[in-house]
C-alpha cells in the first residue's frame, strides 16, 4: 500500500523506468523550495526521464508551491523546536518518531537511487530514514551557519553542497563542495535591461535610484527605517524602488497616498526582481542565503540588514561572510533606524566604494549552482552501484 498526503499517492517503480528515482526533502519557506525546484529541474535538464518525488511538512508552504512546479509532494506531520514558545514542543518527540517511521514507508514504495535534503522540517526525518536503509544522501546547506539537524545528518551523507567558504567548522572536510545556491535565472538577468526597469517603476534614468526589499512579507525594520528617512532621500533627489511586503502595504499606503512623490515607488510585491535589480544603484536588503545568492550574480553594491527572527541568527552570520570579503556593507537591525538611509545615501555620494562593493560581491557569483548540484545528486548514485 503507498503512503500519502491528501489524494497524493506515492509513484512506484514501473517496469519501463530508465532514469534514477529521487527524493528531495524540505521546504517551509521560499528560501528552501526555490532551490529544491531549482535542483529538480536540473536533474529533469540532465536526464528527462528521472522520477522526483518531493516530501514536505503539512501545513507549510512547500504543500502548495512544490504542486505548483509540477512536482508530486508528500507531507510529514512534523514541526520545528518552538523556541519562544517551549510548551509547544510537547509533542515534538511523538511527531518526530512517527515522521521517521512514515519516510521509511515513503521510501520503500518510491525506492529512491538518492535522497536530497534542502533544509526544513521534512529534511530530517526523510535523510534520517534514507540512511538507515542505505539510500546515498546529500544535503545542500545554504547558510553560513549550519543548523544542528544538518550537522548531524552531515555524519551519514555523501556530499554536502555549500555556498560559503570555512564550512569545515560544521561539516567533514572530505565530503564539503561549494556550489553556491541555486538562483532564479530570470531574476539576475539584468543586462542591458535599465530603460526597460525605469520605465517601468516610472522613474527617471538619469538619477540615483535605491531599491529596498524585505521579501514576500515585508520587513518591518526596513519600512519603519525608510518611513522616518523619507525626507532625506527626496532632499537628495534619489529615487526609491520601495518593496513594502504583503504584511505592511495596506499601512504605509494609508500613511502615504497613492501618489506620494514622483521620485518614490512603492510596491507591495516585486514581480520582475530583474528589472528591479536593473534599476538599482545601491540595493538594501535582508541576507537570507537565496538572496545573498542572487545580489552576487547582480554585482551591485549592498547594504545588508540581517533579520534577528531566524534560527540561530544565520542571516547575520551570511552577512558578514560577505562584510568579511568587502563585498557588502552591514547595518545591524537594531541601529537601521537612524543608520541606514544616512549611510545609503553617502555610498550613492562615494563612486569609489561602489565600485570596490561591485567587485568584490561579483567574485562571490555562483550562477550554476542548481546544475552542479544536481550533477553531484547523479554522482553518488553512481558511486552506490
Amino acid at each position: 500500500m503507498s503512503i500519502g498526503s491528501e489524494n497524493t499517492a506515492i509513484p512506484t517503480p514501473s517496469s519501463g523506468s530508465q532514469g534514477p528515482r529521487i527524493i528531495i526533502s524540505g521546504g517551509g519557506t521560499g528560501g528552501h523550495i526555490f532551490p529544491a525546484v531549482a535542483i529538480a529541474n536540473a536533474l529533469k535538464k540532465l536526464n528527462p526521464a528521472t522520477e522526483i518525488l518531493f516530501v514536505g511538512a503539512n501545513g507549510r508552504m512547500e504543500m502548495e508551491k512544490v504542486p505548483a512546479a509540477g512536482y508530486k509532494i508528500i507531507g510529514l506531520d512534523i514541526q520545528g523546536i518552538q523556541r519562544k514558545a517551549v510548551w509547544r514542543n510537547i509533542l515534538f518527540p511523538v511527531k518526530l518518531i512517527a515522521s521517521i517511521g512514515k519516510a521509511a514507508g515513503i521510501i520503500n514504495d518510491f525506492k529512491p537511487d538518492a535522497a536530497v535534503g534542502v533544509g526544513g522540517y521534512a529534511s530530517g526525518p526523510l535523510l534520517y530514514a534514507a540512511s538507515l536503509k542505505g539510500i546515498p544522501t546529500l544535503i545542500q546547506e545554504q547558510n553560513s551557519y549550519a543548523g544542528i539537524t544538518n550537522k548531524w545528518l552531515s555524519k551519514k551523507a555523501k556530499k554536502i553542497c555549500v555556498a560559503f567558504d570555512g564550512m569545515e567548522k560544521f561539516f567533514p572536510a572530505g565530503k564539503i563542495v561549494k556550489t553556491g545556491n541555486p538562483v532564479r535565472k530570470q531574476s539576475v538577468d539584468t543586462v542591458g535591461k535599465r530603460e526597460e526597469a525605469m520605465a517601468q517603476f516610472k522613474l527617471s534614468p538619469n538619477k540615483k535610484t535605491i531599491l529596498v526589499t524585505g521579501g514576500s512579507l515585508g520587513a518591518r525594520t526596513l519600512n519603519h527605517s525608510l518611513l522616518a528617512d523619507l525626507d532625506k532621500i527626496i532632499a537628495a533627489d534619489v529615487q526609491l524602488i520601495w518593496q513594502t511586503g504583503k504584511v505592511y502595504y495596506q499601512g504605509i499606503m494609508s500613511k502615504l497616498g497613492e501618489s506620494y512623490h514622483p521620485n518614490i515607488c512603492i510596491l507591495e510585491f516585486l514581480n520582475r526582481m530583474d528589472l528591479a535589480y536593473a534599476a538599482a544603484d545601491v540595493i538594501i536588503s535582508r541576507a537570507g542565503a537565496g538572496t545573498i545568492a542572487e545580489l552576487c550574480i547582480v554585482g551591485k553594491p549592498v547594504i545588508l540588514v540581517p533579520s534577528p527572527n531566524v534560527a540561530e541568527d544565520h542571516q547575520t552570520k551570511n552577512a558578514m561572510a560577505l562584510v568579511q570579503s568587502n563585498a557588502a556593507l552591514f547595518i545591524s537591525d537594531t541601529n537601521a533606524e537612524t543608520k541606514l538611509i544616512p549611510a545609503a545615501l553617502e555610498l550613492l555620494r562615494n563612486p569609489g566604494q561602489q565600485a570596490k562593493l561591485s567587485a568584490s560581491i561579483s567574485k562571490l557569483a555562483l550562477p550554476s549552482a542548481d546544475d552542479v548540484i544536481a550533477q553531484h545528486v547523479i554522482d553518488i548514485i553512481k558511486e552506490n552501484k
